[in-house]
């Protein structure tokens, strides 16, 4: 029945095609071709013509009534677009345009593909967006496509966009594609015999999910990685009866703990002897391209060489004075709460600076409503005051007004870790020396103004604190602002931002980066804020101050600004106090960010917890 439904579906979109034609679409012998395409002459789904020449190759026939009707049970109703996703290994394009949005031969890789389903009728699609979902929305009104929006993007893998689509997909004879797929040929039909996932075959050793094959095609088994493979390799295609079966395990996976990182091929895969079977739709090489990242569409599309169109790549072009093709070695680094960052390195030609040649760097990229959050001229007087420590990075580049910047990368970098005691105790070192530093900003960091600052963010953004006490919250946080303000502790530098991941060990010694929110402030601060970054309970965080009190900080006043005068229970009061404060002020920095489209899981939850336990222990102190 299936074979009928390819040699009526071939002579529907060309009736001149031959047995050659239908024998290729088939997959088949021309002989074997003859035999299936006299069966379904004999089912009357086909009828020769009476002027046929009989010869065999050229041999013309005419789809029947009933024919017609068989076919029609095997129309495409629609098509799935994937596109929720960041696509890291493209940064730093991806920070400014989605993948799938990208260029590759004057046309955007979603728009080929969506002008290739429109050439085959195929008018019903939806695309799942997520991040930059913005960026999308013009599809609507050029193709009248429908949007679906991803809420879990950011956290969960294509499982959970399996579940937010599944009421599209259901009922439907559906494709299922990838945004940032390019298709040299039109690969789609009106009518699909059967479920397929498309296939290429990889020469030598890879890492792409291989599979083993039935007699008759059907995919039996698939592991990561062989040699000389079919491979899981763009566009899928399922059947009502299909996703009938399979769309209820998606939902039992996607409840499972465990499964955020699922791909929806996992399910696929753990099932597939439960499933409808599913068949590889062998592709040839060259057909479909999946790009991996920058350097291969570089190859493939020479535009993308000096001419990427990202605004990062052509700063760092111009700050180093070389072409975009001398950026090379591109990786996303891990994404900060506020910032993006990238890191690259010069090519070692003969075409780049020899004061740059083979050296690395990473860029850091603001994040969305930074500006509003960040007082940029700022951050740059604090590297000309902390410069002479050596203790920060090395800049390349700062801008006081959009906050791009571009340092130096460090061989041997790495994140500290609070957990074990020897980096502790440095990092605490580290800090306690910026803090006898004695250098002086022209700004405070105050908690108070900042309070009130974000406040209005949200606000402007027309959005609301979601704490439904948040006003006796507001009015608790003023008596212990009030209570700090009356002991009149010192003011010295202070970094604010002193989470462990940026301390950072390297091969020139330990280096404290990100100085963002540093200014003016009691330098107690910056244990409160090391140990709720940390998520430090209050009774870890004694021993966070018992380590910064006995530490040395390198230079003679070892006994430090910050602990003069206090005894370890004032310090912790104190600690405490500032870990409240600041947990209030990041839970709603996490909401502005949040109302934004950002994402930050249970992060403003924690944040606001700090504030209502540490207000319970001053209480209990009697301090408020």
């Amino acid at each position: 029945m299936k074979e009928s439904i390819v040699i009526l579906r071939t002579l529907h979109e060309n009736k001149e095609s031959t047995q050659r034609d239908i024998a290729l679409q088939l997959g088949v012998s021309l002989g074997k071709t003859n035999r299936l395409i006299a069966d379904t002459v004999s089912e009357g789904y086909l009828v020769k013509l009476d002027n046929a020449e009989g010869r065999g190759r050229n041999v013309s026939y005419e789809m029947t009534e009933k024919g017609r009707r068989l076919l029609e049970r095997y129309r495409v109703d629609g098509a799935l677009i994937l596109a929720s996703g960041f696509g890291s290994r493209f940064v730093p394009l991806t920070y400014e345009t989605p993948k799938g949005l990208l260029e590759v031969f004057g046309e955007r890789m979603i728009e080929r593909q969506i002008r290739q389903l429109h050439e085959v009728g195929i008018k019903d699609i939806t695309i799942m967006v997520g991040y930059l979902k913005e960026k999308f929305d013009y599809l609507i009104d050029k193709y009248d496509v429908k949007l679906i929006y991803n809420p879990e993007f950011a956290e969960k893998n294509t499982l959970a966009t399996m579940h937010h689509a599944r009421s599209f997909l259901k009922g439907k004879n559906c494709y299922i594609l990838s945004s940032d797929n390019w298709m040299r040929d039109n690969i789609y039909h009106t009518y699909e015999a059967d479920n397929w996932y498309a296939a290429t075959f990889m020469k030598g050793e890879t890492r792409e999910w291989a599979m083993e094959t039935a007699k008759n095609g059907a995919i039996k088994s698939v592991s990561v990685g062989g040699t000389d493979k079919w491979c899981m390799y763009g566009p899928v295609y399922f059947t009502r009866e299909f996703s009938e079966k399979f769309l209820p395990l998606i939902e039992a996976y996607y409840k499972m703990p465990g499964t955020e990182q699922f791909y929806w091929e996992d399910v696929l895969i753990r099932n597939l002897r439960n499933l409808p079977e599913m068949y590889v739709n062998k592709r040839p090489d060259g057909e479909v391209y999946e790009f991996e990242n920058l350097e291969e569409l570089r190859r493939f599309d020479e535009k993308y060489v000096n001419d990427s169109g990202s605004k990062a790549m052509q700063l760092v072009s111009g700050v180093f004075g070389i072409p975009e093709s001398e950026i090379v070695n591109i990786r996303c680094l891990k994404a900060g709460m506020t910032n993006k960052s990238w890191y690259f390195s010069v090519s070692d030609s003969a075409d780049s600076p020899e004061q740059y040649r083979g050296k690395a760097y990473i860029c850091r990229i603001p994040g969305p409503g930074t500006e509003k959050l960040i007082n940029r001229k700022q951050e740059g007087d604090v590297y000309k005051a902390v410069t002479g420590l050596g203790i920060t990075e090395e800049l390349m580049y700062f801008n006081a007004e959009n906050g791009y910047k571009i340092s130096r990368y460090y061989n041997g970098a790495r994140n500290a870790d609070y957990g074990k005691q020897e980096e502790l105790s440095a990092c605490m070192s580290l800090l306690k020396r910026l803090h006898n530093s004695g250098l002086k900003l022209d700004h405070e960091f105050d908690f108070r103004k900042e309070l009130m600052g974000y406040e209005k963010d949200i606000k402007d953004v027309n959005a609301q604190i979601p704490f439904e006490d948040y006003p006796l919250v507001r009015m608790e946080v003023s008596e212990v602002l009030d209570w700090v303000s009356s002991l009149n502790r010192p003011h010295t530098i202070a970094h604010i931002d002193s989470v462990k991941d940026n301390f950072i060990f390297t091969d020139e010694g330990l280096k404290m980066i990100d100085w963002e929110y540093a200014g003016m402030a009691d330098p107690l601060v910056d244990l409160a804020m090391a140990a709720i970054y940390s998520y430090m309970s209050f009774d870890e965080v004694k021993e966070l101050i018992r380590v910064y009190a006995e530490v040395s900080s390198g230079v003679c006043d070892d006994g430090g600004i910050a602990m003069r005068g206090l005894s370890e229970d004032d310090a912790y009061a104190i600690v405490t106090a500032y870990m409240g404060i600041g947990g209030l002020l990041w839970s709603l920095w996490g909401v502005y960010k949040m109302a934004l489209g950002e994402s930050f899981g249970d992060y403003t939850l924690k944040m606001y917890r700090y504030f209502k336990d540490s207000y319970k222990i001053l209480r209990k102190l009697e301090k408020i």
